[in-house]
């Protein structure tokens, strides 16, 4: 018997791609797809961004049309998108027939108008909130939010884009990314505030950081697991009585804190707003509520006094 020689499969072609902008995040983005095999065309206002790019394989292009016409998916990672329109509107004509993925953070609005203005041009629109820094980029537990008009169009490219990071779908609505992307950051900058403030009074005693460090983590998490979900169920339930913290408690209790901040020399800015909205709470009959009917007063878009 003579052993049979199994020839090596012939690797699957990757689909091209091109990346519009090499700051940090879109130079993760396109260093993932080189590693992922995709042959990747690339640009950058300042050309000499693509160097380290053209290093590990990728394709520099002298022009932002040159990139365009380079691929039929276009990654689009700049600082705004009032960025973006003003890249891609003279480029019109080379984009017709092609998908524009924009991965450029900005509000809901803005990722209509885009996505309304490439519908006019015969370009398909696929907007995304990247909830990642570069460095997690085709990592465990990095995604990027996704949504437009067509979900077909998002299909055929899910594959490629999957490359950066794992993928989440929020509807056909092209602003809903952006809104996804913005209600999830706007948790974590509470978060930061609130960590931030801890930090500064906790220090205003002498004690270092890192000492601290551990019970802040452990209580933040502690809270956080049963805040969230159960805002959540109040909210959409309308049932915001509660027996654990009411907000009379909590307008009464404020006071101390910013009575502490002020003895211990350190800004109240981050939490003196949330005194004017719990006295409106009180003021409009919710004193028996817990925290989740905080967010619908913030809903109803009324000044809160300083």
């Amino acid at each position: 018997m003579h052993p049979t020689n199994t020839p090596t499969p012939t690797p699957t072609p990757q689909p091209p791609t091109t990346v519009l902008g090499l700051g940090l995040m879109g130079t993760a983005l396109a260093t993932a797809l080189i590693k992922a095999g995709h042959p990747t065309t690339v640009w950058n206002r300042t050309a000499s961004k693509t160097g380290p790019l053209a290093a590990q394989g990728a394709t520099p292009a002298a022009t932002a049309r040159e990139a365009i016409t380079a691929s039929p998916l276009i990654i689009v990672c700049l600082t705004t998108n009032a960025d973006v329109r003003a890249l891609l509107a003279p480029e019109a004509e080379a984009l017709a027939g092609r998908t524009v993925v924009n991965l450029t953070n900005g509000t809901p609005n803005q990722a209509r108008e885009l996505a309304d203005w490439a519908a006019a041009h015969g370009i398909a629109y696929i907007d995304g909130g990247i909830m990642a820094v570069p460095q997690m980029i085709a990592t465990p537990g990095a995604y990027i939010l996704y949504s437009g008009a067509d979900e077909a169009v998002f299909a055929t490219h899910r594959p490629t884009l999957e490359a950066l990071a794992d993928t989440k779908w929020v509807g056909n609505d092209p602003g809903g990314a952006a809104l996804y992307d913005l209600s999830l950051l706007t948790g974590m900058y509470g978060m930061v505030m609130g960590v931030a403030q801890a930090y500064a009074l906790i220090g205003s005693g002498g004690v270092p950081a890192r000492e601290f460090a551990p019970l802040l983590r452990e209580w933040v998490n502690a809270m956080t697991d049963g805040l969230v979900p159960g805002m959540a169920e109040a909210l959409d339930s309308g049932q915001h009585l509660t027996d654990v913290s009411s907000l009379e408690i909590n307008q009464a209790a404020l006071p101390n804190f910013l009575t502490a901040y002020a003895q211990a020399g350190i800004s109240d800015e981050l939490f003196r707003p949330l005194q004017g909205l719990l006295d409106r709470s009180i003021a409009e009959g919710h004193a028996a509520d817990g925290l989740s009917r905080l967010a619908t007063l913030l809903k109803k878009g009324q000044a809160v006094p300083a």
